[in-house]
């Protein structure tokens, strides 16, 4: 469950909501090292604050993230892929990078528990308008490492193995004292794996990993969104021996459309009409994502006026129904007219004269008061 539900991402960072990606990275790093766990242990109270940072800057740090939160607030955040932080290891796996090296890097890189986990992938997968809408499935391939068959990830040699590192007893770091705080660095000997290899594999040189290529099948879901987040789990970056895999993260794209603009789950299209339509009404045949439908034209309708198709717009990802498609009518005025189109729109015009439409009645006679109250100044001091 999101720790920071009924909070405002921006309060909880202390920030104004035209905050700029410095400001937010900023904040986040003193609120990381303020209450993170291990500068407070026992306070819960600190441990709640510091994953509802980290919430709040996964968030405040996305763009894709930030205008849907900016827009619709945290029910704009649903199917978005916003992490639910379980722990500060996790919290550290990925924001760690933000601190650099040096003392934050070091305080937070940290205590090494056991074996890692794999690094997340991240990809970004393109679709169009009609597969948002449907779903679909893709076949995606991600270049990612695996383990060496050889040597079967150890890095060393047939018949060898892996000795623990003497320097820092197989830990992959050493902590050292620096005032109030314990400070953690990568161990020099080892690099942080804990191990050394005296004598490498000679298929992977030693590093237990060989690039390889993955066909990986990608179910989309109806409704999603530009700027959404897939997660295929335990498929990314293998981690260490006996750690589980690092995930994929897949972004969508989806690719404008000719004809639709999505408003949330409404999508919006312009529809032109003539001038004898919009004044005796019609029907017209328009587009959806089901294929051509007819539209009825009122009479009198104006160019603007919007028209309304239930239930043709997109679907919910949350499977709460789906939109409407609303036409925006859009009145074309012709620049080439025949002799008889002519005759009978200057018939028309007679006509108009004669039998003046109240809308347009009240705006001459508004005219007309605006002119008489502009002229009678200057006439009373002649």
């Amino acid at each position: 469950m999101p720790m920071a539900k009924n909070r405002d991402y921006y309060e909880v960072l202390g920030l104004k909501r035209d905050a700029s990606p410095e400001d937010i990275k900023r904040s986040y790093r003193q609120m990381a090292l303020k209450f993170h766990p291990d500068k407070n242990p026992g306070d819960d109270e600190a441990e709640r604050r510091f994953k509802e940072a980290a919430e709040a800057y996964e968030v405040l740090s996305d763009q894709a993230k930030r205008q849907r939160y900016d827009r619709y607030g945290h029910a704009g955040l649903d199917g978005a892929g916003v992490h639910d932080f379980q722990n500060a290891e996790d919290i550290m796996s990925a924001f760690g990078e933000i601190f650099g090296g040096g003392m934050f890097g070091d305080l937070f890189g940290q205590r090494r528990r056991g074996p890692r986990p794999g690094q997340d992938l991240l990809m970004r997968l393109e679709i169009d308008l009609k597969e948002a809408a449907r779903g679909t499935s893709r076949t995606v391939d991600v270049n990612r490492q695996e383990y060496c068959g050889d040597c079967r990830g150890t890095g060393s040699k047939k018949g060898t193995a892996p000795t623990s590192c003497n320097y820092c007893g197989g830990q992959g770091q050493v902590v050292q004292s620096r005032g109030f705080f314990q400070v953690a660095t990568t161990c020099p000997a080892c690099g942080g794996e804990g191990v050394r290899v005296s004598d490498p594999c000679s298929t992977c040189r030693g590093s237990g990993r060989m690039p390889s290529v993955a066909h990986l099948k990608v179910d989309v879901p109806p409704g999603v969104e530009s700027g959404m987040w897939l997660q295929l789990r335990n498929q990314g970056e293998p981690g260490d021996q006996g750690a589980p895999r690092g995930n994929l993260r897949i972004q969508i794209q989806v690719k404008s459309h000719p004809f639709f603009e999505r408003v949330k789950n409404d999508l919006m299209c312009q529809v032109p009409i003539s001038f004898s339509q919009a004044a005796l009404g019609a029907d017209v045949e328009v587009p959806t994502l089901d294929g051509a439908e007819r539209l009825v034209i009122p009479r009198g309708t104006q160019s603007g006026d919007v028209l309304r198709l239930k239930g043709r717009g997109m679907p919910d990802i949350n499977g709460r129904g789906r939109g409407d498609e609303l036409v925006e009518v859009v009145i074309e005025t012709p620049k080439h007219l025949t002799p008889r189109q002519e005759q009978l729109l200057r018939e028309l015009a007679e006509t108009e004269h004669e039998h003046v439409g109240a809308r347009r009645k009240s705006f001459f006679e508004k005219l007309r008061d605006y002119f008489t109250e502009e002229v009678e100044p200057g006439a009373a001091g002649s």
